[in-house]
């Protein structure tokens, strides 16, 4: 019988390679459309597929984007840029060459922090720079030939390289996470791995703890969710570690990882760097960075999502969990914000979003960019409840999803047209108790023996008699006064 394996000895290194497709319209270097789907080959252009005589022209917005993302990730931003060619062979890569970026990234370092257990750690960047994106390759549509769709040929790219910083595969999925929601939040990239539009590549190697040389790299190619990053990280570092402690030796490869069955397979050893002899690209002249450029898009930048968390701790006293979840998604937090602004609830406000409205847009399938409800309608709804003119009970299940059906009318006006509004007289609540005392005489028996938590069934019943109109403290005060 063999022993088993101790994996704890080792120590897992790990860098990402992260290509994220910028939301601009158009591609790279010419006027194409680099929007998603499109019969193929309907995106293109001379230009894009490399004829002769073909000039590209730089995009501004994709630029912009890619500084926007460095200056949040505290990057330093190249001045003086160009840009090199990046000479490799492939069928979905009309010119033959990559026009990318090589020894002057335009953003250099950075650093994402991402949560760990027991806090924070910060994840060092390499680099982030500015490349196009291949064409796409086709094996299963025709049984002979392999088919190729240039439609993504030329779409604009930027690459976040990490430092080999990380060392578990919940880091790499906390980075990933916290990455997808940064470009989102920028709006620089949708961050769909599903649709290709952001793709990862994971360099793993193991070493025996206390070691400071790194072991041989693997990269694992073709993730396409957060999720299978995850998984073929941690089967990746079973890999290796087997390997070593069998007696055998690790070597270096290009790996892909089959999501089905959850195991990776060879695509390619790796024995030497790839000769790709870049050289600046000759069809397009170096541009220059002002600073009073650099200084419009760092005004422009939104408050981060790091930064915004704190603050709804502090400003709005929120539970910091009820913030990070709030501060997940931008579209969100600015909706939270505004309904905030409105009225002084601001943990309601919170409840609710995380509550009645995330249980609908879930039901739905929707985002939140898409709810219809305008901030000044919640807000008054949330306002009835604080006032105590309906219960949140009658609210979220019988007056928010007829203000949904009709986001233009008043809550107070959905309230007294459904008869929902609360019964806050003394007279005509009494008689309500005591029909539920008399329907409960042993219950009553034994609250009075000391059972005091049945007071929840009193009122309940109470409620239930009411049609949910009886004001909860009036009655809760009532039923004291005749339970003595």
């Amino acid at each position: 019988m063999s022993a088993a394996i101790d994996f704890d000895k080792y120590e897992v290194v790990i860098g990402l390679e992260v290509h994220a497709q910028l939301l601009t319209e158009s591609k790279l270097f010419c006027g194409d459309s680099a929007a998603f789907g499109g019969a193929p080959n309907t995106h293109i252009s001379p230009i894009t597929l490399g004829h002769p005589g073909t000039l590209p022209v730089l995009n501004r917005k994709a630029v912009e984007y890619a500084i926007r993302l460095g200056l949040a990730c505290q990057s330093r931003i190249e001045r003086d840029n160009y840009f090199a060619r990046k000479n490799y062979f492939y069928p979905d890569l009309p010119k033959g060459y990559q026009i990318s970026q090589h020894t002057a990234p335009i953003c250099d370092g950075g650093l994402v922090t991402i949560p760990v257990p027991g806090g924070e750690r910060q994840i060092k960047l390499n680099r982030i720079h500015l490349e196009e994106d291949a064409g796409k390759s086709m094996h299963d549509q025709d049984p002979s030939f392999t088919l190729v769709d240039y439609n993504r040929a030329g779409v604009p790219l930027v690459e976040i390289v990490t430092e080999p910083d990380l060392h578990s595969s919940d880091e790499v999925y906390a980075f990933l996470t916290t990455l997808r929601r940064l470009v989102r939040w920028l709006d620089v990239c949708d961050g769909n791995m599903e649709e290709g539009s952001m793709r990862c590549d994971a360099n793993i190697s193991i070493r025996l703890k206390g070691e400071t040389r790194l072991g041989t790299k693997v990269e694992v190619k073709n993730l396409n969710s957060i999720r299978n990053v995850k998984r073929a990280v941690e089967g990746e570092i079973k890999r290796q570690i087997t390997i070593v402690e069998s007696g055998g030796t690790i070597m270096q490869e290009t790996r892909s990882f089959d999501a089905g069955n959850g195991t990776s397979f060879s695509l390619r050893s790796k024995e030497e760097a790839n000769d790709y002899r870049y050289f600046p690209e000759p069809d397009l002249a170096p541009f220059h960075l002002t600073d009073e450029y650099l200084d419009s898009i760092l005004k422009a930048l939104p408050e981060l999502p790091e930064a915004m968390v704190q603050r709804y701790v502090s400003q709005y006293g929120l539970p910091e969990y009820d913030a990070r979840v709030i501060c997940d998604d931008k579209a969100t937090a600015d909706y939270y914000e505004q309904v905030a602004s409105i009225i002084p609830a601001h943990k309601a406000v919170a409840n609710w979003l995380l509550g009645p409205v995330k249980s609908t847009l879930n039901e739905q399938g929707a985002a939140m960019a898409e709810f219809p409800l305008p901030p000044a309608a919640l807000a008054g709804l949330i306002q009835l409840v604080e006032d105590g003119k309906v219960s949140f009970s009658i609210a979220s299940s019988r007056i928010f999803p007829e203000l949904l059906q009709h986001p233009a009318e008043q809550p107070l006006d959905i309230a007294t047209r459904l008869n929902l509004l609360q019964d806050n007289n003394a007279n005509n609540i009494a008689p309500i108790i005591d029909e539920v005392l008399a329907k409960y005489p042993d219950k009553v028996a034994e609250f009075r023996g000391g059972k005091k938590g049945l007071m929840g069934l009193f009122v309940g019943e109470v409620m239930k008699l009411s049609k949910g109109k009886a004001d909860p403290k009036l009655t809760n005060q009532l039923l004291a006064e005749k339970l003595k």
